[in-house]
């Protein structure tokens, strides 16, 4: 199997609403992004997928998010824009973009500090859909 990750970052700013303490107020992030996708063979130039194409569309979701006040965004105006759902979001239009029949994106991880990440999966996410115990979102 083979993956392929691109890294990118955006500013934006948010509030996380019910959950105590200073994340309920205004403040802002540096995020950063990692998405990778999967695959089990290489095309014929022996690759799995272009960076350039990956980093596109990826780009073109973070225009959407960059230097925004996320909870006034169409994306987390009815949701909280936590870096979890910040991830699940970023997959979902990923993979809607990436319609190459032998690859599929594995992982969003979304970086709100250099010590602090939350990412969305497909494993954990067809674990789940299966009954299976793991619960990482």
């Amino acid at each position: 199997m083979f993956e392929v990750t691109i890294k990118k970052s955006f500013c934006a700013a948010h509030l996380l609403n019910n959950i105590g303490g200073y994340c309920e107020h205004l403040h802002g992030h540096n995020f950063i992004v990692e998405v990778t996708t999967i695959g089990e063979e290489l095309n014929s130039a022996g690759i799995l997928v272009d960076f350039r194409e990956l980093k596109k569309f990826l780009d073109e979701i973070m225009d959407a998010l960059d230097h925004k006040y996320l909870n006034e965004t169409p994306a987390f105006c009815d949701t909280n824009p936590s870096a979890e759902n910040i991830a699940k979001y970023i997959y979902e239009q990923m993979s809607n973009k990436l319609q190459l029949a032998d690859v599929s994106v594995k992982k969003v991880t979304v970086w709100e500090s250099e010590n602090a990440k939350a990412s969305f999966d497909s494993v954990s996410k067809s674990k789940m859909s299966q009954g299976g115990e793991d619960r990482t979102v």
